[in-house]
């Protein structure tokens, strides 16, 4: 084949396969096989070329079956919605929704309303506010209490997440001046009553969700950092990350602080996530005290950081099992992945491995999403060996399966594919299964 055998972009717009596909695509598609043979590489037929169009015509995000065990698992989107949810989710979005409209004065509403009196139902708060991200809210909360002013945060807490987000950075943005107090490891109370001046304007607490000091170590108790943030005028704030709204102790993980606690303490205002351990959309979701929360509200910056209607309807829809918590490892997808028993876990390895022709290991998940660094949840995966079918590594066998639809996304370890029941939806051992029956 030479640059002649190129099929005609008009001949490939006409082919059945690619029925509403645009033209800039296929030019597209055809460009790069041209470059190919003018490479020196072997000439594709027709059919690649029109397979080719069809990928770059797909949606670039895309749903994939996550067999990693990895709950919250940030690449992957982290927390996976009910269908409840989505059916809320598109109700409010296939159409117009009341928004900012009051229904019962017929004038212009708040969008926060919609949310708020469920927050401040399940956790106790006397208000509260919803913004894109945890990111977001810590930035409101340093732009609102200290612009030009001082955030005290102890050296222990000073963060960075995925994705290079880091606490020191986030109040430099906001205008605020840092004021580090205590170490790495060893903060006492006395330690921020040093850090107190005229210019003092937020005392923060910031959960080590992602990482773990032990050993010879010392922190504030909120409840004490609370009291002096009163006795002094000063607002106190916790970011608190995770969003955890119950105890997960019933499913083997140690105990961690619920944005309850962290109010019933007197902390002024709580952020926390939507999309990780409350296991809703990503949001920032700041509860406390009511004039803290309205100052908030107050903040010209709440224009550019505020929710639209279908993380508002999401999280609404992702809250609602909070009032119900019997109902929750049904209602909330990673709750029942957590609850999920070794028993349990063990049955489903099996029934997956026996349709893959793999064997069952004995291993463990995780949480994920910055959330109970270093725990492990005890579980059984399916180990498929290398080589499998004409792939003739590990490597070879995941780049097969990421390219499947959908793409299901496993880990590599010791030259072996492991799938993790814990964390297939229903469904997904389906996919999952016909995926590896498609390889080569």
């Amino acid at each position: 084949m030479t640059l002649r055998d190129l099929p005609a972009v008009g001949k490939l717009l006409a082919h059945p396969r690619l029925a509403g596909v645009d033209a800039a695509t296929v030019r597209e598609a055809v460009a790069a096989e041209r470059s190919r043979r003018l490479a020196g590489l072997a000439p594709a037929d027709e059919g690649a070329i029109v397979a080719a169009v069809l990928a770059l015509a797909a949606p670039r995000l895309r749903r994939v079956v996550n067999a990693t065990g990895v709950v919250l698992n940030t690449n992957l989107g982290r927390a996976p919605l009910h269908a409840d949810v989505l059916a809320h989710v598109a109700a409010v979005s296939g159409g117009y929704s009341n928004l900012e409209f009051d229904l019962d004065t017929g004038k212009r509403g708040s969008r926060h309303a919609h949310v708020e009196a469920l927050l401040t139902r399940i956790t106790g708060a006397e208000s509260a506010i919803v913004v894109n991200n945890c990111a977001a809210a810590v930035l409101l909360l340093a732009d609102t209490f200290a612009r030009g002013r001082e955030v005290v945060v102890s050296r222990g807490q000073l963060i960075e997440i995925g994705g290079s987000f880091r606490l020191p950075e986030v109040l430099e943005a906001s205008g605020a001046r840092l004021v580090e107090v205590g170490t790495t490891n060893r903060t006492y109370l006395r330690d921020y009553e040093r850090a107190l001046r005229p210019e003092t304007g937020l005392l923060l607490l910031s959960h080590t969700s992602n990482y773990r000091i032990v050993g010879f170590t010392a922190e504030v108790d909120r409840t004490d950092l609370a009291a002096l943030g009163r006795a002094h005028g000063v607002v106190t704030a916790e970011d608190l990350g995770s969003g955890l709204l119950v105890d997960l102790t019933r499913f083997g993980l140690p105990p961690e602080p619920t944005v309850q606690a962290s109010l019933a303490a007197g902390v002024d205002v709580v952020a926390v996530s939507g999309d990780k351990l409350l296991g809703g959309p990503q949001a920032g979701i700041l509860l406390g005290k009511r004039d803290m929360i309205a100052r908030l509200k107050a903040n010209p910056l709440m224009r550019a950081l505020r929710p639209d209607k279908l993380a508002l309807a999401a999280l609404e829809g992702a809250l609602r099992p909070y009032l119900r918590p019997d109902t929750l490892e049904a209602a909330v997808p990673i709750m029942g992945m957590l609850a999920r028993t070794p028993d349990a876990l063990q049955a489903a390895a099996g029934r997956l491995a026996d349709r893959l022709g793999a064997r069952v290991i004995p291993g463990a998940s995780t949480v994920g999403g910055g959330t109970f660094p270093g725990v492990e949840l005890p579980t059984f995966l399916v180990a498929v060996e290398a080589p499998f079918g004409d792939l003739a590594s590990v490597d070879k066998l995941a780049a097969a399966l990421r390219a499947s639809d959908p793409p299901v996304i496993g880990r590599v370890a010791d030259g072996r594919f492991l799938l993790d029941p814990r964390t297939l939806l229903d469904g997904d051992e389906d996919l999952s299964v016909a995926a590896f029956q498609a390889l080569p």
